[in-house]
Parts: structure tokens; C-alpha cells; sequence
């Protein structure tokens, strides 16, 4: 399964990707509202688990290229989350796209095809988007995509106790509220 914009296709990875992604993963800049960097060898692990997971679902956190030069630049996409955290289980939208591009749009981009998806073919009454307080720019993005701030911040599970990024916050949007922010 393949969704395309304008500029941008979201398609299962390829081996290919591994290494732009793990120079991704390995950026200071990319991970600083994350717990750490990522080794060559987490990041293959971590991009294995998400071809692995579209190959069973049909859909996940696909990888994003460029129409125009079919460069990886990284995922956006959905992710069933079951963690203990609030309104668990639902289906999570989310993105890590390179530094390089960022600042172009290609997240919101990426993003409202990965909603269409979730809307038209999965189904889902609505879908949910998570980051630590500080992460300001992925907030922003949440809200370019009409989501709404729910007010259910959370401790992140797996982070420890007393761990800067610990706190998280918690948006939503329903297909209501998609359908009337595209319209």
C-alpha cells in the first residue's frame, strides 16, 4: 500500500532506507525530545519492527520520499498504541523526519494522507498524537492538523521517574473534525 501528495510518497520501507534513517536517529537535533540518540544498530532494529508491522497490518509508519528525487526522508504514519498511558488502546499518528527538510510543510503533508487512511480506510472515529510538553514543533504540527490539546497529560511509561521529558500531552482529532478542517 502506497499514499501519495503532491510532493511526497508513503510507502513500506526498503532496505535502502536503513542507513539514512539511522543517520536520522543518530541526529542531536532529531532525537532532543527523545530519550537518546540511536546506534546504527538500534535504529535498523526499530526500522525492521516498523516494515515488519506494515507487512502485517498493511499500514504503519511508512517511509516518506521525495516525488521529485525519490530521497528517504524519513516516517510518518500510524501505530496502534496499547501503552499504559490515557484513552490506550488507539490508533497513534506520528513522524521523524530528517532535519534537512524540515521547516518545508512535509510533516502536515505526510500526516493528513496518513489521517485520510485512517479515516476512510481503517475506519477509525479518531486518532490520537503524543509528545513530551517540550516538543513544541511537533505540537505545532498537531495543531496544523486541527487536533486538539485533550488536557490529559501523562507521565510516558517508559521513561523513568524524575526524567526531563517524562511529562507528556495528549491531542486528538475525530473524523468530524478532520473532514471540516480539509474541507
Amino acid at each position: 500500500m502506497e499514499l501519495e501528495t503532491e510532493r511526497l510518497i508513503l510507502r513500506q520501507w526498503k532496505q535502502s532506507d536503513y542507513s539514512a534513517f539511522a543517520e536520522i536517529t543518530a541526529d542531536l537535533e532529531v532525537m532532543r525530545f527523545f530519550p537518546a540518540v540511536l546506534s546504527k544498530e538500534e535504529s535498523d532494529k526499530l526500522a525492521h519492527k516498523i516494515e515488519t508491522l506494515i507487512n502485517e497490518k498493511g499500514w504503519g509508519f511508512w517511509a516518506v520520499e521525495l516525488k521529485n528525487t525519490s530521497e528517504f526522508i524519513g516516517f510518518v504514519g500510524l501505530h496502534y498504541q496499547d501503552q499504559n498511558i490515557p484513552n490506550t488502546p488507539f490508533i497513534e499518528i506520528g513522524w521523524r523526519l530528517s532535519s534537512k527538510h524540515w521547516g518545508k510543510g512535509y510533516a502536515p503533508e505526510a500526516a493528513n494522507e496518513a489521517l485520510k487512511f485512517a479515516f476512510d480506510k481503517l475506519n477509525e472515529a479518531e486518532v490520537y498524537a503524543f509528545t513530551t510538553l517540550q516538543n513544541k514543533p511537533s505540537r505545532k504540527v498537531m495543531m496544523k492538523l486541527g487536533m486538539e490539546d485533550t488536557g490529559l497529560d501523562f507521565d510516558h511509561p517508559a521513561l523513568a521517574k524524575g526524567h526531563p521529558l517524562e511529562r507528556h500531552c495528549l491531542y486528538k482529532i475525530t473524523e468530524t473534525m478532520w473532514r471540516e478542517s480539509t474541507a
